[in-house]
């Protein structure tokens, strides 16, 4: 692995002082996940803990006939496995690799005796939790009082916020399964965003050109959320440096 990766990449261990940080980091192993790849199943037992540094992990809802809807997005801010500290151990979502993804690992039994201890990591876990929480919820509202517009607007910004570029690899297909909704519905919706100058879409690339004017058209869904992320977790200069 490349030596320019460092866990202080992820926001989650950047926050944390630096003799917890220290006690973490004999236990954490990079690795690489590509696109599609299942971090965890429905129901499965939760081996690892992962904090990314580059990426994009979503969490999804799938029913029994097969159809998936997003719950949330989580990137260099967050972690995966929360249900590992809050006592559930499985869950009923899936979690698969949305943008190719470099994560730090952490094995459950070293997460659970640190949390145990409180302090530092299990602040930090918690209010991390929190966030996810306000964004599971404002999905879960945005796609019930919303237009889809405004969902597709919210659901490429937030995306855009784990990304290095204004370049998301994305086929309208798996945008639909994203937000639970047909595929002609965001192959119109992504076309107004072109024709108006707001992105730009070719064989599953999609370039944002005029942020601004997305951040314009999204419901208030997105800055609630943003907000939310970086009132409980603020970007700590050290963390910048290393990105």
């Amino acid at each position: 692995m490349p030596d320019e990766h460092t866990p202080r990449q992820n926001r989650i261990l950047a926050t944390l002082p630096a003799a917890d940080y220290q006690r973490l980091l004999p236990h954490l192993e990079l690795v690489e996940m590509g696109l599609g790849h299942s971090v965890y199943e429905s129901g499965e037992r939760l081996q690892y803990l992962y904090f990314p540094i580059e990426g994009i992990v979503s969490l999804l809802y799938v029913t029994q006939n097969g159809s998936s809807a997003e719950l949330a997005v989580v990137g260099r801010e967050g972690m995966i496995g929360v249900a590992l500290f809050m006592g559930g151990e499985t869950t009923p979502n899936r979690a698969v690799v949305q943008s190719a993804c470099k994560a730090y690992r952490l094995p459950a039994a070293v997460l659970k005796a640190h949390f145990a201890e409180g302090g530092a990591v299990q602040l930090v876990l918690l209010k991390f939790t929190q966030a996810l929480i306000t964004q599971i919820s404002q999905t879960a509202v945005c796609n019930l009082h919303h237009s889809l517009d405004e969902q597709l607007c919210r659901w490429l910004l937030l995306s855009l916020d784990r990304l290095p570029d204004n370049n998301l690899q994305m086929t309208q297909e798996l945008i639909a399964n994203m937000l639970g909704v047909r595929r002609q519905g965001v192959t119109e919706s992504a076309g107004k965003l072109e024709r108006d100058g707001l992105i730009r879409y070719s064989r599953g690339l999609i370039t944002v050109l005029d942020r601004a004017g997305l951040e314009k058209r999204a419901c208030e869904c997105y800055s609630v959320v943003n907000l939310e992320t970086a009132r409980l977790l603020p970007e700590t200069a050290e963390a910048a440096a290393e990105i």
